[in-house]
């Protein structure tokens, strides 16, 4: 096997089609859109880089076939803060095979050792964590947008090579087709009639304010976990960018008590039901196909939760 650094734009162009034929036999797997993926990459586009640093590589049997992938990456805001030096790994794709598998996460460490690391969570994001995160071990099935999905034999490589499990993270689904109970309808009924309480949803013309409102109660909510850091405006920016294209506005919703902003619920429809259509291109043809099957599309829409605080 030959490990290579990703260096190039054609190596770059393969770390992200790799996955492609990978699951091209897996009814489930959906291929996210390839500038989303990109973007991680992009130190103009993630401002993680701004105090991080992140690397690649790409696995090639004896024939030149590319047969895994694997990104290390130390955030500096936080990796100094658990008990030990802590970098991360990620984008962990591989064939069925235990070696390669173990060659890849040895680089990655070897990696992050030599950077001052002296631990390593994955898989994970260069980024929040509401995208790109964790190893799925339960409910295979077609992911929401964002959603990482694996093999269901992942869990037994990570936990092999010394890997265990530090929280778990739920993505839920919820049928809006079907009614609230009826306790929630009279709870909603009685905060809706208080004063004090106002709900607005989101304005694309006034941006700047709900992106403001947004990161206020984000970083509230999540003050009081250890090793929190703050998210960056720019990190909200490049979300929604990524967003703009399939966002409606009436189902972002804020919450205010007294005109200040306590709560907000993000939900996006779940167009990865459509994207699975345009195999991570969204060129010419890939929206074309995005149009039509969005006006054509005969499958129940769910709604992607994406945050909720």
């Amino acid at each position: 096997m030959n490990l290579t650094e990703v260096a190039t734009l054609k190596q770059a162009r393969d770390f992200i089609d790799l996955p492609k034929r990978l699951y091209k036999d897996d009814p489930h797997w959906i291929c996210p859109l390839d500038s989303d993926v990109e973007a991680i990459f992009d130190p103009s586009r993630n401002v993680f880089f701004s105090h991080g640093i992140l690397t690649r590589w790409l696995l090639a049997d004896k024939t030149g076939q590319y047969i895994g992938r694997i990104a290390a990456f130390i955030n500096y805001e936080k990796s100094h803060k658990n008990p030990q030096p802590t970098g991360g790994v990620g984008f962990f794709e591989c064939i069925h095979d235990e070696k390669a598998a173990f060659l890849l996460l040895d680089t990655a460490k070897a990696w992050l050792k030599s950077k001052g690391m002296e631990a390593m969570d994955g898989p994970i994001n260069f980024g929040e964590n509401d995208k790109y995160w964790g190893l799925l071990i339960h409910g295979f099935k077609p992911p929401s947008l964002g959603m990482n999905y694996n093999p269901t034999w992942y869990k037994d490589i990570f936990e092999a090579y010394g890997f265990t499990k530090l929280y778990d993270q739920l993505t839920n689904f919820l049928d809006a087709t079907t009614p609230l109970p009826e306790r929630f309808t009279k709870i909603s009924d009685w905060v809706m009639k208080k004063p004090d309480y106002s709900f607005r949803h989101f304005d694309k013309s006034q941006f700047d304010k709900y992106a403001g409102d947004f990161r206020e109660i984000y970083n509230d909510a999540w003050s009081d976990f250890e090793n929190f850091t703050p998210i960056e405006m720019g990190t909200i920016k490049e979300s929604f960018r990524q967003m703009k294209a399939i966002m409606d506005e009436k189902i972002i919703w804020f919450a205010y008590y007294k005109n200040e902003p306590i709560a907000v619920v993000l939900c996006l429809p779940d167009v990865n039901q459509i994207l699975k259509h345009v195999n991570g291109k969204l060129n010419l043809w890939g929206k074309l196909k995005f149009f039509w099957y969005s006006k054509n599309h005969q499958g129940r829409p769910l709604t992607h939760h994406h945050y909720g605080l």
